[in-house]
This record gives structure tokens, C-alpha cells and sequence, in this order.
């Protein structure tokens, strides 16, 4: 990740994209929990086809978040948002532990009922609003986690052509770990 150009933007388009997924497919099973979505079906079949979906992207996540945070550990580490996001997906944990063991328990009763119980209600729109935050501190990283603008002597910048002058030339003009003046919040 720190010794090429192409990695980092690749790894995380496919992080996002996986995330993308994760919240799609969490969002379908909880509106369904709402009593919002796919009503006449049962709970456990809308659930059953996607979270499989949910897991899958979940797994390409974790690899692809594991990569972006090992090539900057300090940095990420050292980061509110971050620390708060994975606090965050900690708390989508435990709702989905609490849901499954409580009221999921119980499905038997309810699946094809329009709406969950009560706490199925709450798990979803729980589930909801922590995923929501999950990607909002996602993207806040972005902004916080400082700039630093210098490339490693390893990185092979001729394969990116004559471009890359001027992006050099940019990253010369500015203070090592400071971002443009004029550059947003």
C-alpha cells in the first residue's frame, strides 16, 4: 500500500463499494423489521437472501479497511473519527447480538407478521441510525487524519507518465503534513 501509487485509490473504491453493500442489504432487512419494506414476506426469507450478501461485503470491508489502516497505523490510530467509527460497527454488533438472542429468538412468532415486536422495531432503527454513523465517521477520516504528501523512495512514478509533474511540483509547494490553506474543512 505505501509502495504504489494505484493501490491506495483502488483498495479504497473497493472498500467503499463493500460498504455500499453492507448498509444496502442491512437497510432492506431493517426496513422489512419497520414493517416498511417487503411486508408480505417473511421476515427470515428477506433476511436469509441478503445477509448473506451483508456478511460477504462485510468480509471484503474488514481485508480492505485492515490493508488502508496497516500502511498508516499511527495516523489512523491517532484519529477521533476513526476510533469512533470502530466503536461504532462494535455497537452494530452488539444490536445484532441483543436482536438475534432476544427478540429474534422468538421469530417464530412474528415472520410474517407486517411488523417486528417492539425490539425488533428498535434493533432495525438502531441498526439504521449506527450504520448511517459508520459511514458519515468513515468519510470524516478522510478530512482529520492529516496530509502527507511525501512519496517513498520505492514508488515507481513513471508508470503514471508526465502528469505526475505536476502533482509533484504541488506536493513540493506544500508544508510537509499541513494541508492547503484554502482547502476545506
Amino acid at each position: 500500500m505505501r509502495t504504489t501509487v494505484r493501490a491506495v485509490p483502488i483498495v479504497e473504491a473497493i472498500h467503499v463499494m463493500a460498504i455500499a453493500v453492507v448498509f444496502g442489504t442491512i437497510l432492506v432487512v431493517d426496513l422489512r423489521l419497520l414493517g416498511v419494506r417487503d411486508t408480505k414476506r417473511p421476515y427470515t426469507q428477506v433476511s436469509r437472501e441478503l445477509l448473506v450478501w451483508t456478511w460477504a461485503a462485510f468480509v471484503v470491508a474488514a481485508v480492505t479497511g485492515a490493508m488502508m489502516f496497516a500502511a498508516n497505523a499511527m495516523t489512523y490510530y491517532q484519529n477521533t473519527p476513526f476510533r469512533l467509527k470502530l466503536l461504532a460497527i462494535a455497537a452494530a454488533g452488539l444490536n445484532m447480538l441483543v436482536f438475534h438472542f432476544v427478540t429474534g429468538r422468538n421469530v417464530d412468532e412474528w415472520d410474517t407478521e407486517r411488523t417486528a415486536p417492539a425490539g425488533g422495531r428498535v434493533a432495525g432503527a438502531l441498526s439504521i441510525l449506527i450504520w448511517t454513523t459508520v459511514i458519515v465517521l468513515g468519510r470524516w477520516i478522510g478530512f482529520t487524519k492529516g496530509y502527507d504528501f511525501s512519496i517513498p523512495e520505492e514508488v515507481d512514478l513513471d508508470a503514471l507518465g508526465s502528469g505526475i509533474d505536476v502533482l509533484l511540483d504541488f506536493g513540493d509547494a506544500l508544508p510537509s503534513g499541513a494541508p492547503p490553506s484554502d482547502a476545506a474543512p
